[in-house]
């Protein structure tokens, strides 16, 4: 099992960058894949990015070319950065580690992107 912890959301102008983190409690080339998704009332569940223990990225259409995810394996931390953001990004970001069979979640970090 693993804890993860996100931190690095606030509240933004429009326009603004954000860097998101990650930081799990075991060493991440252990997990399958580390993943962000977000949530906003009203809206599914969606996978923003995705990270695997090769190295391997992903970046979903609505962040593409904003957006860039990366990890630290010394620190066990896994970062989204998140620039030009829109009033549409405004979501929890949860931070969530897959294993073949099970995965595990973080608490969330609120990003608020304002008009």
């Amino acid at each position: 099992q693993v804890q993860l912890v996100e931190s690095g959301g606030g509240l933004v102008q429009s326009g603004g960058s954000l860097r998101l983190s990650c930081v799990a409690s075991r060493n991440i080339l252990s997990i399958m894949s580390i993943s962000w998704y977000r949530q906003t009332p009203g809206i599914e569940r969606e996978l923003v990015a995705s990270i695997s223990v090769g190295g391997d990225t992903y970046l979903s259409d609505s962040v593409k070319g904003r957006a860039t995810i990366s990890r630290d394996t010394v620190k066990n931390t896994v970062y989204l950065q998140m620039n030009a953001l829109k009033s549409e990004d405004t979501a929890v970001y949860y931070c969530n580690a897959e294993y073949i069979f099970e995965q595990y979640w973080g608490q969330g970090t609120q990003v608020t992107v304002s008009s």
